[in-house]
């Protein structure tokens, strides 16, 4: 997500290298541009609807599931392609298919209460592991030879919960930097409403703007200064910007709160399950959308995956033939694992052959409950698709979560994709965003997810994100194109398909090693594949795939056949 770029260019702000605004001539799909016909590094989206065309390929509807923040069902973009709970019957308050969800019309809503009401805010994992382990732990002789298991698994969590939980002066500096730069911005932005005689303006509006006051002049320069630093795009509005900082200042706040005071426990109040026990599973409600201040997220991913193409309004998502299944898990702040591994097997039982999950954390006590979700959708042939995060960090050297490693089993998922975010020089000067989390161990392949266009809350309403939020949904959609013409591949050959066929960009091409030092880079050597997904690349191998394995099937008909006529 955005909120995370900004941080990071406020706080690297002596170090930050002011660009341009980012220009709106950048086509608003650019990311499924062709990069050698468009001169953009997207994924080659027409190309390779043209060569299914040629191939005279009828699609399956595939059911995708978003676990996400919420959903817009009334969009004129997606209300045509949210997927429809066929055994329900809408608004009856019966539990028709006898799931234990009642009224799950268009998916299910874990963090929702029975009376109606959603948690909206919820605090980090890391603070609500410390308090449910500090009494346990803190200030005791540990013989730790003497626990279970179990045991020894929370202590070693405790160690480094707790290690983390000190205030850290420079997190305290951090946010003392945004609430400066929030202060001022809001100061430039009153000025400016009352010289422009508007409320709600873009970048692009105000650098043509021409104020005849020296507080004016000031405030478009103050202003400006601060959208190139975020790389925000011209048609970026002051409202949404001003909302975001407030946000993630105010996540700062209550990080840095948390770490002396217990946070506040909305779950309990509104929820009410019993968290720890996992059989507790019939809890939330059928609001699928939740807060219309927290569905913008969500849907924002299920535009890119599927917005409803050529009908002639708003965008073109990448998979034409998908139905979106919403299962509501993100909050402000950290998912909890519990709502995560049920909405999994939500997903699996009611159909879907994708899951698209656009979060993470840097720690998952009940990881396996996750786990066995995973493996749940790997025996029933479901691809999960997930976002590397957005903090540029190494996930070779810092264990982020959800991931494939199933401590369980002792191996790895293989129906698990992990992405990283790409960009285009024309738009940041590099085809590595500088925000993406990268490994190249632990990152499978990378898709565009800077100035990401599509859709937001609100019939009529579109926006630019960025994140590796925005570029999961990309291989998601891909992944639903692939399933959708070719169903006879399994999750697996999909996942190979898309990491077997990426580009490559040339080393002519600016690559940078995200982080606010912004430091030159090989762009192959921050995922295992070291390339961008490209869907004309991945639907010829598809092609390809459908037809060795056909062969395969008839060359093993045959030889049956030839053993059984051989028989006495």
């Amino acid at each position: 997500m955005m909120h995370r770029g900004i941080v990071l260019a406020v706080v690297a702000l002596p170090l930050f290298s002011l660009r341009s605004i980012a220009q709106s001539d950048v086509p608003k799909d650019w990311y499924q541009l062709d990069p050698k016909k468009d001169a953009f590094y997207g994924i080659s989206l027409d190309k390779a609807y043209s060569f299914l065309k040629e191939k005279n390929k009828n699609p399956k509807q595939v059911i995708v599931a978003v676990l996400d923040s919420g959903v817009d069902t009334t969009h004129e973009d997606l209300r045509n392609i949210l997927w429809k709970n066929p055994k329900e019957i809408p608004g009856n308050g019966i539990d028709d298919d006898h799931n234990g969800y009642i009224d799950d019309v268009y998916g299910w809503n874990f963090l929702g209460g029975k009376d109606g009401r959603n948690v909206v805010k919820a605090s980090d994992e890391k603070s609500r592991t410390y308090y449910r382990l500090k009494e346990k732990f803190e200030g005791r002789a540990i013989d730790s030879a003497a626990l279970s298991a179990q045991e020894q698994d929370e202590y070693k969590l405790w160690k480094d919960v707790s290690a983390q939980m000190n205030v850290n002066a420079d997190e305290q500096m951090q946010l003392l930097m945004v609430e400066v730069t929030a202060k001022a911005l809001k100061r430039y932005d009153k000025i400016l409403r009352a010289e422009m005689g508007m409320d709600e303006y873009t970048c692009e509006k105000l650098e043509k703007f021409l104020p005849v006051t020296k507080p004016g002049k000031e405030a478009k320069l103050g202003y400006l200064s601060c959208m190139k630093m975020f790389q925000a795009d011209a048609d970026e509005k002051n409202t949404s910007m001003l909302a975001d900082l407030e946000e993630e200042m105010d996540k700062m706040k209550s990080a840095l709160e948390a770490k002396t005071n217990p946070p506040v426990d909305y779950r309990k109040d509104i929820i009410k399950d019993n968290y720890n026990n996992f059989s507790d599973r019939f809890y939330g409600n059928n609001d699928v959308m939740g807060p219309a201040s927290g569905a913008k997220h969500g849907t924002h991913v299920c535009g890119l995956i599927g917005a409803e193409r050529n009908n002639g309004i708003g965008i073109n998502g990448v998979a034409d033939n998908v139905k979106i299944m919403m299962l509501r898990v993100v909050p402000d702040g950290d998912e909890y694992d519990k709502d995560i591994a049920l909405a999994i097997r939500y997903a699996v039982d009611n159909g879907a052959k994708l899951i698209n999950m656009s979060f993470g954390k840097y720690f998952s006590p009940e990881k396996r409950w996750v786990d066995s979700a995973v493996k749940y959708a790997e025996q029933h042939d479901v691809l999960i698709v997930h976002a590397s995060g957005n903090e540029s960090n190494d996930l070779d050297t810092k264990e982020g979560y959800p991931n494939p490693w199933l401590r369980q089993w002792n191996a790895r998922a293989t129906n698990f994709i992990t992405v990283g975010a790409s960009s285009d020089p024309k738009i940041s000067g590099s085809v590595t965003a500088s925000f993406s989390n990268y490994g190249k161990n632990n990152v499978d392949v990378f898709a565009p997810g800077v100035k990401m266009y599509s859709t937001f809350p609100g019939t009529h309403s579109y926006g630019n994100l960025q994140g590796t939020s925005m570029a999961s949904p990309v291989v998601t959609g891909l992944a639903a194109l692939i399933r959708s013409y070719y169903p006879h591949l399994t999750a697996a050959q999909v996942k190979k398909v898309i990491e077997e066929s990426v580009f490559k960009p040339g080393s002519e091409v600016p690559s940078i090693k995200p982080g606010p030092d912004e430091q030159g880079f090989p762009f192959n050597q921050l995922s295992k594949t070291g390339g961008i997904i490209n869907a004309y690349q991945a639907v010829e191998a598809a092609d390809t795939t459908r037809i060795q394995r056909a062969t395969a099937t008839q060359e093993l008909i045959r030889q049956n056949s030839t053993v059984q006529t051989a028989k006495p």
